[in-house]
């Protein structure tokens, strides 16, 4: 389950068509897509989008994914993304994840990624002193 002692970031939404396979089940790589939408959805609960983060002359990229796949989950159904930073660097961090059905709160999906904070030109820089404090609280 989430963590109770930091912010956790929740999105709600419907597995859409095209995020099946043939067997009707969520393809594997949507839920990378998943991930995404919860880290975006995370930042603006926290009062800084991305694409303002991004204005700022920052990119977060990503330099590592991990996902571990429990129960698969179907078209039409409603998931649930929470999202949570896991670990703070100067220049970089780890969001986790855990996507569950919304309605039993089941677990379907747990995963991680790390990212390094770099300026538009590529180099590695620290991360925004706002953005920072988010690891902290």
């Amino acid at each position: 389950m989430p963590p109770t002692d930091r912010v956790v970031a929740e999105t709600t939404l419907y597995v859409r068509y095209a995020e099946t396979d043939a067997m009707g089940i969520i393809h594997h790589a949507s839920y990378i897509i998943y991930f995404e939408e919860g880290r975006s959805n995370y930042a603006r609960q926290r009062g800084s989008d991305y694409a303002s983060f991004e204005r700022s002359g920052h990119y977060l990229t990503v330099s590592e994914i991990n996902a571990r796949y429990i129960k698969p989950a179907r078209y039409g159904q409603q998931i649930t993304v929470c999202c949570w930073i896991d670990d703070m660097k100067s220049r970089g961090l780890t969001f986790a994840y855990e996507i569950l059905d919304a309605n039993t709160r089941g677990i379907l999906v747990v995963g991680s990624s790390k990212h390094i904070c770099i300026t538009h030109s590529g180099q590695v820089t620290r991360l925004p002193d706002e953005w920072r404090a988010w690891g902290t609280t």
